[in-house]
């Protein structure tokens, strides 16, 4: 049924429910869903089994098969978007099963439904043609980074159910004083926007309509899990976490008082820094002693303070002195947000900020929810 313009007694013109917004990436699919809390009695009435099914499929379970999962604690409840008023749900799933989420809105009959579905991220075109002979389903591809800048804006603009959307670590390098803080955001530009999901792309932003792609690395969270699960044999990304939770990096890493003996006063390198990521596998005793969770701490470290290098150049280079880190790699990851948080802070002499948000990941899905009016 229509929506929007029903409710004002016009002629139908905005699109039917449900209402997506997909983030297709090279690891994971992000899924923002709307669910309307406002339906009326005579919505309700008209509302087609389809539908029903689907609302109540993605609303009352928080595990979808093996892989799919509802981050139940990021829901926004109690959102208007499109003048109408519901929850905003957030789901994941890995890329390689989507396929089945194909094939289950194929089963639920989801093409009857004239919905529109937005979609983002390469996998938008990389599996148009399997969600057109699959689910014949129409994907309406947006650019990747419009998405994820809207999303952003937007998912700060609204309160994260009365509580703090931005957020940063005080005493980063004092695991006994190191505390969580919320930052406000209402005042957001300029701001450089570090999004590090498989690779990574920096983004400099100064207005809702103003933003650059600076830079990028491949070197982003496909990189940590891919040599995680070379070198120590891991599962997925969670059981990666998890070693390198455990390990000790210096082990594999050759740090500058490996070579100096201290610190490289002269140009104030201190003695705990890392010279060469990796350096000490060289040695024969050194890998023997080594374990995996020292070889998973590493990898972490390596590629954590590698984005952190970048984007504190793009921010000198920018001039912008706030830096918020999203994407997936941070989901779970305070290892790499406190690593992040201390590097900025400390070799730019306190002039950065590393900001991160709740919904990290979910930018892009929600950036291309709220390109649904251009295709209605």
């Amino acid at each position: 049924f229509c929506s929007l313009t029903k409710l004002m007694g016009n002629s139908c013109t905005f699109t039917a429910f449900p209402w997506f917004g997909m983030d297709i990436g090279g690891t994971l699919v992000k899924l923002a869903y709307f669910e309307p809390i406002d339906i009326t009695a005579e919505e309700e009435q008209e509302e087609v089994e389809s539908l029903k099914s689907i609302r109540k499929y993605l609303t009352s379970n928080v595990a979808y098969g093996s892989t799919g999962i509802r981050d139940v604690h990021l829901e926004l409840k109690d959102l208007t978007i499109f003048a109408r008023r519901g929850n905003l749900h957030f789901i994941r799933f890995p890329t390689h099963d989507l396929p089945t989420f194909i094939q289950m809105g194929r089963n639920k009959n989801f093409s009857t439904l004239h919905t529109v579905l937005c979609a983002t991220g390469g996998g938008a075109y990389k599996f148009e043609e399997d969600f057109r002979t699959i689910g014949n389903l129409q994907l309406h591809k947006l650019d990747e980074l419009d998405c994820l800048v809207k999303g952003l804006l937007y998912i700060d603009s609204v309160s994260f159910n009365g509580q703090a959307e931005c957020y940063y670590f005080e005493n980063a390098s004092d695991p006994e004083r190191c505390q969580k803080m919320p930052f406000n955001l209402d005042d957001p530009y300029p701001l450089l926007v570090v999004n590090i999901g498989s690779g990574v792309s920096i983004l400099s932003v100064h207005s809702k309509d103003n933003y650059k792609r600076v830079t990028g690395t491949s070197l982003g969270g496909g990189t940590f899990l891919g040599l995680c699960s070379l070198l120590t044999g891991c599962e997925s990304f969670e059981e990666a976490l998890e070693m390198a939770s455990k390990g000790d990096s210096t082990h594999a890493d050759k740090l500058v008082r490996d070579i100096y003996g201290g610190d490289y006063e002269r140009f104030g390198l201190p003695g705990w820094a890392v010279a060469s990521s990796f350096g000490n596998m060289i040695y024969k005793e050194k890998r023997e002693t080594v374990s995996k969770e020292d070889l998973a701490r590493a990898i972490l470290v390596t590629i954590t303070n590698n984005i952190g290098s970048i984007a504190r150049m793009c921010a000198v280079n920018e001039k912008i002195n706030r830096v918020v880190f999203v994407g997936n790699f941070l989901r779970v990851n305070t290892l790499s947000m406190k690593l992040l948080a201390y590097a900025l802070d400390y070799w730019s002499k306190g002039q950065l900020k590393a900001l991160f948000l709740e919904h990290e990941g979910y930018f892009g899905a929600v950036g291309a929810l709220l390109g649904l009016p251009n295709f209605s």
